[in-house]
């Protein structure tokens, strides 16, 4: 039989609202790929996000274009050839290889030639909002052992120290997703300093981050916006001293593992990050959480209900995925 693709959306609410700097959702559209033959199928799932100049739309008439390569074969090293990084390719990429891996009856480290999967501790995300609503929120995640900050700019000081009084035991990490300037930097890394905050997520825009090579960051600043792939991690080792690790921007598991491969050779730490999305993007990326300084793969915990089977948190922990959620 030939190899057929099937491509899939889906909405699953959020339990509540998540707000970053830029918007506020209340669903998490995912578009789903998935590669069947015989009875072999594999999937990956993917996020697009508008910010990178995607659309579902787009996404999926992208994912479709590649039916003709799928049924004559396509690999994980000809996809990368053909697409260029973001949310399709990703989607087609853990599909490949969740379909190798079941193909061949073996779990997804042996494919790749690592060590087994073993659990990982994930930070869990605290939307924006007020001071006082995200001391409440604080206050309710306090046992979590690392809590996630999204900021937005002006008032973050606030925001930092609020968190910190409500939880004053959990370890920190802070995302301003673009949304600091340089007027209002020092006074927000002194917030953070002060509050003990451990990361500090891409706080300028991607465009103006040259800054940060005349800044004092006494915290390390994480690229996030401003790193996708892996040729881009030299040019940023002079102002970023982690990188943010998500297979929607690098366009699947593949390219994500050269990009840690480089970040390692830069000795900058790894945040291994997500969209809101479902078990079935978290799980492609637990096999970089391995080998990551800092874990993001919250997104299932801030879902209403998510895929069964899914992957199993225990709190904050995350078991490697069972075969049949993927790899």
């Amino acid at each position: 039989m030939e190899r057929q693709l099937e491509v899939t959306v889906e909405s699953w609410p959020i339990a509540g609202t998540f707000a970053i700097s830029r918007g506020a959702k209340t669903e998490a559209v995912v578009v789903t790929a998935t590669i069947r033959e015989g009875g072999v199928h594999g999937r990956g799932e993917c996020v697009p996000y508008a910010h990178y100049g995607e659309s579902v739309e787009s996404v999926v008439a992208t994912i479709r274009e590649m039916e003709g390569a799928v049924r004559d074969g396509l690999t994980a090293d000809l996809l990368r050839r053909k697409l260029p990084a973001g949310a399709a390719r990703n989607a087609l990429d853990c599909a490949l290889l969740d379909f190798e891996a079941k193909k061949r009856g073996a779990d997804i480290a042996g494919i790749l030639e690592l060590a087994p999967l073993q659990p990982v501790v994930t930070a869990y995300t605290l939307s924006l909002s007020t001071p006082e609503s995200m001391a409440v929120a604080a206050r309710a995640a306090a046992d979590r052992p690392i809590l996630k900050l999204k900021l937005g700019g002006d008032g973050d000081a606030d925001r930092i120290a609020a968190v910190r009084r409500a939880a004053p035991r959990a370890r920190l990490i802070v995302d301003a997703n673009e949304s600091w300037t340089a007027k209002n930097f020092d006074a927000n890394m002194a917030a953070c300093v002060a509050a003990g905050v451990e990361l500090i997520e891409q706080p300028l825009p991607a465009g103006d981050d040259a800054l940060l090579t005349a800044m004092t960051r006494p915290i390390p600043i994480c690229a996030d916006e401003s790193v996708h792939i892996a040729a881009e991690v030299d040019a940023l080792a002079d102002r970023y001293d982690a990188v943010n690790i998500k297979l929607d921007k690098t366009g699947g598991l593949t390219e994500a593992l050269d990009l840690l491969r480089a970040a390692e050779a830069r000795r900058v730490k790894i945040m291994v990050g997500c969209m809101v999305g479902t078990s079935l993007a978290m799980a492609p990326a637990l096999v970089l959480a391995q080998r990551a300084d800092f874990v993001d793969l919250d997104g299932p915990l801030l879902l209403a209900r998510d895929r069964e089977p899914g992957l199993r948190y225990r709190g904050s922990h995350i078991d490697p995925p069972a075969p049949e959620l993927w790899g």
